[in-house]
């Protein structure tokens, strides 16, 4: 009975010395940044003379008559918006463009990150809408008039309604049709816009459309979530190979076009730092969520793993050759809690000691630098092409602003190729399945007059965008 008994305690002191270990190795291998703030004078901060400084949107968002979509449907029921509202009309941004424009030209902002309505360009499959082109047309030619670069965004969550009816990215006999809207676009505008992206968050529209289902199609399946993930990867390769093969007939400067996908990066930390199984939920979530896109294309491959549910390898060894540049939407970071029930123990929680944002989740700016840090493994051009704060009361953006800048000042300045900025949103807007409760914008909107207003804690980020100039 001794005998059992010391073998017994012999062992546990093995597998408590096995979880310490596990525990260091995890603590430093993984380490959450920090920055005493007090001490960091937000005003020290340099950028590149040819940065680009932007502000960004989605055509669902603002434009409004956006209802022959994915998104347009989904709104229908009421009750899958938090303030039971729809994107009928959004800010009308399809129709007040030339004020926008000016508002931008008041920034100071010399590019503007939008998306193309392909619901509006291709109602029906295989016939275009010219008139639609021609508003872009239009659009794109203000911007440029006012020394505005646009960078187009090809699919930012919405798609055209017969699309959807089809399969969407369900099924990889779809992508064709995505690629072929793409080449119609690309070849119309190409002449005016150098910067283009394909995918707006791939992991963000898997994760909303495919697991918490707050987005269409609201498919709880975390098997089919990894098939879309992979046939929007693979979609984003196609796509690239479309427009870029024609260009190497033509001569060096035709170079100028450069093609990208934005990947949304969110830091997951365990919400108690020695604690093996709030590590376990929080590196599968990482590994998901974030490894899925920048392992694609840092070794061509992705490795989509959720436990007892779906474990898909998809590889290409050409994908981390199909980007001109990475952009990287940054926001904060999650903490996660273990519980034997999987649902709760997969619940985002806000990390504690933080700030809060108006969404549901903290002000963590240094995150940004470490966002960079990470996605510079991909050896690819940086833009951040979205990053910004919820604040109804506009008490926390210009302190937020400020700081963001100075993280991603101190990244260029550490070596880290950053080559532009672009604030979420320029206007307050729709916003997914939150409706109109956020209000992200450097301009507040009221909806019923749709008047813009500059928000005094935005005039932060024109100060900052003038001094650099």
């Amino acid at each position: 009975m001794k005998k059992l008994f010391k073998i017994t305690i012999f062992l546990l002191l093995i597998v408590a010395v096995l979880y310490v270990a596990e525990v260091f190795y995890l603590h430093f291998s993984y380490p959450q940044t920090r920055w005493d703030w007090s001490k960091i004078d937000t005003n020290d901060v340099s950028f590149p003379k040819d940065f680009y400084w932007g502000t960004a949107t989605a055509a669902h968002q603002i434009e409004g008559n956006n209802e022959n979509t994915n998104w347009g449907e989904w709104e229908k029921d009421s009750s899958r918006i938090k303030d039971k509202s729809n994107a009928k009309i959004a800010v009308d941004g399809w129709n007040r463009w030339r004020e926008d424009v000016k508002l931008m030209k008041d920034l100071g902002v010399n590019s503007y990150r939008f998306s193309l309505a392909w619901n509006k360009i291709e109602p029906e499959k295989g016939k275009i809408n010219e008139d639609a082109l021609k508003h872009y047309d239009e659009f794109i030619n203000d911007l440029k008039a006012n020394n505005i670069e646009p960078m187009i965004t090809l699919h930012h969550f919405t798609h055209p309604l017969w699309f959807e009816q089809l399969g969407a990215f369900e099924k990889e006999e779809n992508i064709k049709h995505f690629v072929e809207f793409s080449r119609i676009v690309f070849v119309r505008y190409r002449d005016r816009v150098n910067l283009w992206v394909t995918l707006n968050e791939p992991n963000v529209f898997v994760t909303s459309g495919y697991f918490n289902t707050a987005f269409p199609p609201g498919k709880p399946n975390p098997k089919l979530a990894a098939e879309v993930l992979k046939n929007m990867l693979k979609a984003h390769v196609e796509v690239y190979k479309a427009l870029k093969t024609p260009l190497q007939q033509r001569p060096p400067i035709e170079e100028r076009w450069k093609i990208g996908l934005a990947t949304s990066i969110f830091q997951f930390e365990p919400a108690r730092r020695w604690h093996l199984g709030d590590w376990a939920i929080a590196r599968i979530s990482s590994n998901t969520f974030n490894e899925g896109v920048l392992g694609f294309f840092r070794d061509g491959r992705m490795k989509f793993h959720v436990p007892f549910e779906v474990d898909l390898t998809y590889e290409d060894a050409n994908a981390p050759n199909t980007l001109d540049f990475i952009g990287v939407n940054y926001y904060s970071h999650y903490a996660f809690r273990f519980d034997f029930d999987f649902k709760k123990a997969t619940q985002s929680l806000p990390v504690e000691g933080e700030a809060m944002t108006d969404m549901p989740y903290t002000i963590y700016t240094e995150g940004i630098y470490r966002a960079i840090k990470d996605v510079s493994a991909l050896k690819k051009p940086i833009i951040i092409t979205e990053n910004g704060i919820s604040d109804a009361k506009d008490d926390r953006r210009e302190k937020y602003i400020k700081q963001s800048l100075y993280a991603v000042s101190k990244a260029i300045k550490d070596g880290y190729d950053v080559r532009g900025y672009f604030y979420w949103t320029l206007l307050d807007n729709f916003e997914w399945a939150e409706g109109y409760t956020q209000k992200f914008g450097l301009y507040e909107v009221n909806l019923e007059t749709q008047e813009r207003k500059l928000r005094n804690g935005s005039k932060a980020f024109v100060e900052i965008i003038g001094k650099s100039k």
